[in-house]
């Protein structure tokens, strides 16, 4: 009975929480190397070769996550789990990441060699750069798609923290390739003189677009999930810690830990849901708002003020909102009669 017992823990395959939260963990690892490698691009430290320390990082990172998921995968086929149930429930996507980020590594090296090495914002969006986004997002996205599908799950911090994280990575890739109209990497829009009707126009074009992406992101979520007080905070300060290493702005660190202390506490007391419509709309309007106050009072204690007037930083910060509010209605569209 004994030995039975055994041959039956040794059959188990492996998946759940657990996995959920390595792969997590190795998601942040990996957005880790992506903007290590950023940093290196917007400080000038990468050589006119394929061949940098940066992309070692980088690719290292995502071997790390290719061998857990083979591994995984070959664990579970051996303790005899089919072909397409080796992984757990979520994960094919992410294995089909593996060959497609490393298809595109070698298209990157190829095309450096036809083409040059990228500089400015044509990094961001090269077609095999763009190749190697969609397959990192393809693996690091497993722990989202797993908690997605389980139908009995407790929304608490045990169980969702695989999901606040990935969230966060998520919320990195989509911040990291489009860093060029992003105001916490481009603030020279918002302080340096002199001011500028084309600066000014970039500047508002770029929070509307971030304001856009984060309050999609965090919607997505809302739809699916009741996430626990402080998520909202661990979810944009990973961001923006993420994005703040490209110029060096580690005070807008602090202007997101207060914006999402403070969202929690709004979203604590609204309760946003799918069967709270209401609530959702006034949250997904004043979203975005708080977030940009939070930034704009930063960068005006910083840096001793900015050259945009109050009639441009407020009233981008009100119409961030307006998109956050339409955003909502796209998540929850009134009943058709």
């Amino acid at each position: 009975m004994a030995s039975t017992g055994i041959v039956k823990e040794q059959s188990t395959p492996i998946g759940g929480i657990g996995f959920d939260r390595l792969m997590a963990g190795l998601g942040v690892l990996f957005i880790g190397g992506d903007y290590l490698d950023g940093w290196a691009h917007y400080h000038g430290l990468v050589d006119t070769t394929f061949f940098t320390p940066w992309h070692a990082v980088l690719y290292s990172s995502y071997l790390v996550n290719a061998i857990v998921l083979v591994s995984v995968f070959l664990i579970n086929r051996a303790r005899g789990s089919s072909w397409l149930k080796a992984l757990p429930d979520g994960y094919g996507l992410s294995l089909l990441g593996v060959p497609l980020f490393l298809l595109a590594g070698g298209g990157d090296l190829l095309w450096h060699t036809l083409f040059g090495i990228e500089e400015g914002i044509d990094p961001l969006l090269s077609p095999t750069h763009l190749l190697l986004a969609l397959g990192g997002l393809l693996i690091v996205s497993g722990p989202l798609r797993a908690s997605w599908r389980r139908t009995t799950q407790q929304h608490n911090w045990p169980t969702l923290l695989p999901v606040i994280l990935t969230l966060g990575v998520l919320l990195g890739i989509f911040s990291f390739f489009t860093s060029f109209a992003h105001p916490a990497v481009e603030t020279n829009l918002i302080t340096s003189l002199p001011y500028t009707e084309e600066k000014g126009s970039w500047g508002a074009a770029s929070v509307l677009l971030q304001s856009a992406i984060l309050s999609g992101v965090i919607l997505f979520a809302l739809r699916r999930w009741h996430l626990p007080l402080g998520a909202m905070t661990v979810i944009l300060t990973l961001n923006t810690t993420l994005i703040s290493f490209f110029q060096d702005e580690y005070s807008l660190i602090l202007a997101t830990l207060v914006a999402g202390i403070l969202l929690d506490l709004l979203y604590w007391r609204l309760q946003p849901s799918m069967q709270r419509v209401d609530a959702l709309r006034i949250f997904a309007f004043a979203f975005p708002i708080i977030y940009n106050l939070c930034f704009f009072l930063t960068v005006m204690l910083a840096h001793g003020n900015i050259t945009w007037t109050i009639h441009l930083w407020l009233g981008v910060t009100v119409m961030s909102g307006v998109a956050g509010l339409l955003l909502s209605y796209l998540m929850a569209p009134p009943a058709i009669p």
